[in-house]
């Protein structure tokens, strides 16, 4: 008890986590261990539970008869030659004919896009809540399982009527909260500090994987067996992940039955400052978090993310449809190919953040740069785009590199709470995540509106309105943002020992 009072007055002192060696065991990150494996458990799982999300963004496209008169770029907008990819730029009449289809305007579609998420920012903080007590291999296989039902189902809940479908995207919405928010409880038993960035970024980068693999491939499900059956597949896959979920996922290293004895002693000792006690005694400050500015930091700069994410996801689809007359298989490849790039850059942002500790650099440093990297040149890209002349090799290129950029964001803000407050970070990760997508319900919503009411600058208007909200957040986070365990977060003096 001495050694780890001793240990614990050394660590108080520390302004950054990760240079106190003498906590760390000499044992560097292997990527064939089993908290990689866990990483990439939850990376299939992201890819799973966004494609199930996502999916309506490309089927969009085919379910309505009106997209392409509605949101005309320009007059001078020109189409992909015919042979660009093998294919002639014909979407309507290559559409299979048993495919419903309907009559629904811009408007339209941005409240239906967001109600796909209008459900997540009630129930991510309270997942993150409830994984930390009951454990997050039950709160995501229970809310995985369900939203592939919910998918299988959405098609006829299209043919029922728009106002059932929008209440099953909510619904759905509601449990994909619980999938997303109580995943993070995991990092707090499973992530070494000085590993955090790149154990997340792996597992947070299976959201764009699963982006680039329901747009890619569902404008060739789309084109070929008819939208209903993307819902359909994804919901089969969705169902038989589960079992595998619950079979591989542990909460933490203790009750893992495979996992090697060196590796166990290496986790729990790197985090041995961290769960002395259990956090399951300690109450929420719910008063000290409401009034941290940092936390408030990652809010509003997650709350501009978000709107330049899901700006990205949802209209990437129809941004190429609008400016290039293609068919559904050439706009599945064209805007998949952005989140591919996102992928890559993802996982690359967890290496570099990680790498970076290790050279001494400060963490609130390490997390600002790769916030500032995620936020700033993607948003500045896409204002840029609709003054250029609309080439496809140009606006391919900036659409890339906007979502790639995007991307390294996820080292950034969305792990900042396991830095200020480890012990309480599964329910602030879900509860800042969960304000952020306050915009990407208003995002739809407002694009659509803006898109509606003005076809030809309209998408001038959504891009400066992106930028400048996203400059707005990431100005808020390099102020007062902070990367030191903050004073409520602390442990507590335990008397009675």
């Amino acid at each position: 008890m001495a050694e780890s009072s001793t240990t614990a007055g050394k660590r108080k002192c520390s302004q950054d986590p990760q240079v106190d060696e003498k906590l760390v065991p000499k044992q560097g990150p292997s990527f064939c261990s089993t908290r990689y494996g866990i990483a990439f458990i939850v990376h299939i799982c992201n890819l799973i539970a966004v494609a199930q999300c996502v999916v309506m963004n490309i089927t969009m496209v085919a379910m309505v008869n009106s997209t392409d008169h509605q949101l005309q770029f320009n007059g001078s907008a020109k189409g992909l030659p015919g042979d660009s990819f093998g294919g002639l730029n014909n979407a309507p009449d290559s559409l299979p004919a048993g495919a419903p289809m309907y009559d629904w305007s811009p408007q339209i579609q941005g409240i239906i896009f967001s109600s796909a998420n209008s459900g997540m920012m009630l129930t991510l903080a309270l997942s993150g809540y409830l994984a930390g007590r009951v454990g997050t291999k039950r709160v995501v296989g229970v809310s995985l399982f369900a939203s592939s039902l919910l998918s299988i189902l959405t098609p006829l809940a299209a043919e029922l009527g728009l106002v059932c479908l929008i209440a099953t995207r909510i619904v759905q919405s509601l449990i994909q909260g619980s999938t997303f928010g109580g995943q993070y409880a995991l990092w707090e038993k499973w992530g070494p500090p000085h590993e955090r960035s790149r154990l997340c970024s792996i597992g947070l980068s299976g959201m764009m994987l699963g982006t680039f693999f329901i747009i890619l491939l569902g404008g060739i499900i789309c084109q070929t067996l008819g939208w209903p059956f993307a819902f359909y597949i994804l919901g089969g896959i969705g169902c038989v992940y589960c079992l595998l979920w619950f079979v591989l996922v542990y909460d933490d290293p203790v009750s893992h039955p495979w996992i090697n004895i060196t590796e166990k002693d290496y986790i729990i000792s790197s985090l041995a400052h961290q769960i002395q006690v259990s956090p399951c005694k300690q109450p929420l400050p719910i008063t000290a978090m409401l009034r941290s500015l940092p936390i408030w930091s990652m809010c509003v700069c997650g709350f501009g993310h978000q709107w330049l994410t899901v700006t990205q996801i949802v209209y990437t689809p129809t941004y190429i449809s609008s400016v290039f007359n293609v068919n559904m298989r050439d706009n599945g490849f064209l805007s998949a190919l952005p989140f591919i790039i996102a992928w890559i850059f993802g996982i690359l942002g967890g290496q570099m953040a990680d790498f970076l500790l290790t050279k001494n650099f400060r963490l609130i440093t390490v997390r600002k740069t790769a916030t500032f990297l995620g936020n700033f040149p993607s948003s500045v890209l896409l204002v840029v785009l609709p003054y250029l002349t609309p080439s496809y090799i140009t606006t391919m290129t900036i659409l890339t590199l906007s979502c790639g950029l995007c991307a390294i964001c996820q080292s950034g803000i969305y792990i900042n709470a396991l830095d200020i407050a480890p012990r309480h970070s599964s329910f602030l990760m879900g509860a800042t995540r969960g304000f952020a997508y306050i915009a990407a319900i208003l995002a739809p919503t407002v694009n659509g509106f803006l898109l509606n009411q003005d076809p030809e600058f309209g998408w001038r208007n959504v891009f400066l309105l992106l930028f400048a909200i996203n400059l707005l957040g990431l100005i808020f986070y390099l102020i007062f943002g902070e990367a030191v365990v903050q004073d409520w977060a602390k442990e507590r003096k335990l008397t009675h020992l």
